[in-house]
């Protein structure tokens, strides 16, 4: 009888912890980069930053990259992933005239960690006078709800979703001008996803939905991004945030220049048309 007691107390505390045996992303779990920790990674980098006024020569020329995850640690986001991800930010960049180019640069390319002086030799690399970093922090927790023990008992774990999984991601695009080390502008974007699965469903759920937060997130960060491109030359017109120069050829007209005088060819074309209809019809009679 004692026997028969011990294995029932034993079937329910494997039940219990079957979740956690199956799977190594059970609990609470974070993956992060931290931009303060890239750009100074001790304190007498933090000391020695004094800031200047930038002169942004227009059109300025971008990089975009990830900041390399926290501690050396891995990556959250795959390389491949991270590409596509940093393509959709490009879109916000493009539609501004004072942009002439975005380089999507890979993370593998600021992985020595000292801070500025890496973004000045990668800038260098890429010919770029700015530089977008995105940081990221994402939270994973995977709980056993009360009944999943109940159900798995009386079930099978294959069966019935017990564990509550929820996805909290956290995404940031921050400006820098490279010579000056000013940020000239930053936007967040947030994301939470809760799916419930089997204990032998949690790390294909959890790498699924880490990456659609992830994308979530950048989605709703480009909103808040194009929101920053759009104030950025009122700002510095009225909050003297950076003092601007045009480089040879550009005025500063960009695509509206190019609209204008679409509209008058058409405009002289319609003109032009009308005219000598008037003509014919002067001579037919």
């Amino acid at each position: 009888m004692k026997s028969r007691i011990l294995i029932i107390i034993l079937g329910i505390v494997f039940l219990a912890s079957c979740s956690s045996i199956l799977s190594q992303n059970t609990g609470k779990k974070t993956q992060s980069s931290s931009l303060m920790d890239f750009l100074y990674p001790d304190e007498t980098s933090r000391s020695e930053h004094k800031p200047e006024i930038p002169v942004l020569k227009l059109p300025v020329k971008v990089g975009l990259a990830f900041v390399p995850s926290k501690n050396w640690q891995r990556d959250g986001i795959h390389s491949k992933d991270q590409i596509e991800l940093l393509e959709k930010v490009k879109k916000s960049f493009l539609k501004y005239d004072y942009i002439d180019r975005i380089e999507v640069i890979p993370s593998t390319y600021l992985q020595s960690g000292d801070g500025f002086t890496t973004l000045e030799q990668v800038a260098r690399l890429y010919d770029v006078d700015v530089m977008a970093l995105v940081s990221y922090d994402q939270v994973t927790q995977s709980l056993e709800n009360n009944a999943a023990l109940l159900y798995w008992t009386i079930v099978g774990m294959y069966v019935i979703p017990g564990n509550e999984n929820s996805i909290q991601t956290f995404v940031d695009t921050a400006v820098f001008d490279i010579k000056s080390k000013k940020m000239l502008f930053r936007a967040p974007g947030i994301n939470k996803l809760e799916k419930r699965t089997t204990a032998v469903g949690i790390d294909d759920t959890l790498s699924e939905k880490s990456l659609e937060g992830f994308g979530l997130a950048v989605t709703d960060m480009t909103v808040n991004l194009d929101a920053e491109l759009a104030r950025f030359k009122t700002r510095v017109k009225e909050e003297k945030i950076a003092k601007v120069e045009h480089r040879k050829g550009y005025s500063g007209g960009g695509s509206m220049s190019y609209y204008l005088l679409v509209l008058v060819f058409v405009v002289l074309t319609r003109k032009s048309t009308r005219t000598k209809n008037s003509w014919l019809f002067l001579l037919r009679r």
